[in-house]
């Protein structure tokens, strides 16, 4: 299926001529777009993580905050964008720190909810490090209430995910959610 094809008739079907000047070559940058915004479902979390887990006798929290994410809504196909915060405990192991982003990366970049993302991400480093605890939590702003609907520009999304000690251990949790506040 020729996805700029696809743009080509959605862009004719608003009344556009698709071969004036400005539009000539949208539908193949829009196809394009598309492409890298949903680059997620060509990647894997095997071929992400890339043996880049490393044994560790640290059993203190890891976190790796400010994690810019853009992702497309599946509802309505509009971006949310935000940033995700990521913690885990080890347990024999750690996991290279870009690895972290590029999962967050890698499950953003298809079509999501946000709550869905926040539990993919936390599933995905629980499975890959063998923690006792992760915990993730993602702030973002919806285009899909922003540009159209309720049209709040100034509201956010907080959606988070505890697994393990980060779920049990109310002291745990607590301390990530300390140490990923602003500073």
């Amino acid at each position: 299926m020729d996805t700029s094809k696809l743009y080509q008739a959605l862009i004719a079907s608003i009344g556009e001529d698709v071969s004036r000047d400005g539009l000539q070559k949208t539908p193949e940058r829009a196809a394009k777009a598309f492409e890298f915004l949903t680059q997620g479902y060509q990647q894997s979390l095997e071929a992400i993580v890339n043996d880049a887990i490393f044994a560790s006798d640290n059993d203190e929290m890891v976190i790796v905050k400010d994690i810019e994410l853009y992702s497309l809504c599946e509802h309505h196909l509009l971006p949310f964008v935000g940033k995700a915060h990521v913690a885990y405990l080890p347990q024999g192991k750690v996991l290279g720190l870009s690895k972290i982003a590029r999962i967050t990366d890698m499950y953003a970049r298809r079509l999501q909810i946000q709550e869905n993302l926040t539990k993919q991400i936390a599933e995905a480093i629980q499975q890959v490090t063998g923690a006792a605890g992760v915990g993730v939590v993602i702030e973002a702003q919806h285009f899909c209430m922003m540009m159209r609907g309720v049209q709040k520009q100034h509201s956010w999304t907080v959606s988070s995910m505890m697994l393990g000690e980060f779920r049990d251990n109310p002291r745990t949790r607590q301390e990530f959610l300390h140490l990923i506040r602003p500073t």
